[in-house]
């Protein structure tokens, strides 16, 4: 028998959101069992299991209906926050293995009683696509020069690789059809997990858009996607489209599929150079649900 919780992360207003199913005692699961539960389920889905050694506190797996992944930032979150309610976290600051590395967790349960939850990312790499790849990139989203900004598309990347591609606006963000068998092909040739086109909305206020069509995750198109939105903040700020500083970026998602999220993106840097940053956002329970083997 496995519980699973099913939490919406990245909601906005309560609504919207990344459905994920959450297992925290995952450790009667093999890797099948894992992945028919997020087959069950439809979603990237997080797994928690005992610490492997003393410089964790747990490991984390996730799985995506076809394959696992090494790192998924908002089941990451979502595990954090469910912990948190349940009282089974050894404090404030938790120490996460998973397959990408070490993530820490921060969780603040005061205030209104719900827990805020950020993750730590390291410092992300920017790199512009050669000609070749940006017209592999148009082709896939069916898209011209002209449909963007004077900005290059590039693979950035905190975790996972993520191809960010300057849109003009965010009605012709919210356009957009994915192809998913094309999106697919590109990114096996462009080296990346997902395309992640986006869209200034205020500037100003750091604010921006964006969707995510994800490689090979068994669905089209993901309502809010931290890791993404991560890479993007790197991205956004290699553009000059945000200033050197540690305010909170945000980031929307999931307007197109009736799903709009919020992912709040805050970067760390050591003097003026990026260190890294954490990557947060709202959380809410949705139901509770049992797996018979």
């Amino acid at each position: 028998m496995t519980e699973i919780e099913l939490v919406n992360v990245f909601t906005h207003l309560g609504a919207g959101g990344n459905p994920c199913p959450i297992v925290i005692d995952a450790s009667h699961l093999a890797g099948e069992g894992m992945q028919a539960v997020a087959r069950h389920f439809g979603h990237e889905s997080g797994f928690v299991l005992p610490a492997s050694g003393p410089e964790s506190d747990y490991v984390f797996r996730f799985w995506v209906p076809r394959h696992e992944m090494e790192m998924c930032g908002h089941a990451t979150i979502g595990a954090l926050w469910v912990l948190a309610t349940k009282g089974r976290l050894p404090g404030e600051q938790v120490r996460i293995e998973t397959r990408s590395g070490p993530v820490t967790g921060y969780v603040d349960g005061a205030g209104s009683g719900e827990p805020s939850v950020e993750i730590s990312q390291p410092a992300g790499k920017v790199v512009d696509l050669s000609r070749a790849d940006e017209e592999d990139v148009l082709s896939a989203l069916k898209l011209s020069r002209s449909d963007l900004l004077d900005l290059p598309i590039q693979n950035a990347v905190t975790s996972r690789v993520k191809t960010l591609i300057p849109m003009k606006g965010v009605r012709e963000l919210n356009a957009l059809v994915p192809a998913p068998a094309q999106i697919e092909a590109c990114c096996g040739r462009i080296g990346s997990t997902g395309l992640y086109p986006y869209a200034i909305e205020q500037q100003g206020e750091r604010r921006f858009e964006a969707r995510q069509f994800p490689k090979s995750s068994g669905y089209p198109e993901d309502a809010a996607t931290g890791i993404a939105a991560a890479a993007l903040a790197f991205g956004l700020l290699r553009n000059g489209l945000v200033e050197r500083n540690s305010e909170r970026i945000t980031i929307m998602q999931g307007r197109a599929m009736g799903a709009l999220s919020e992912i709040g993106v805050r970067l760390g840097f050591a003097g003026d150079r990026p260190v890294g940053c954490l990557l947060g956002g709202s959380v809410t329970r949705a139901e509770t649900h049992v797996l018979q083997p």
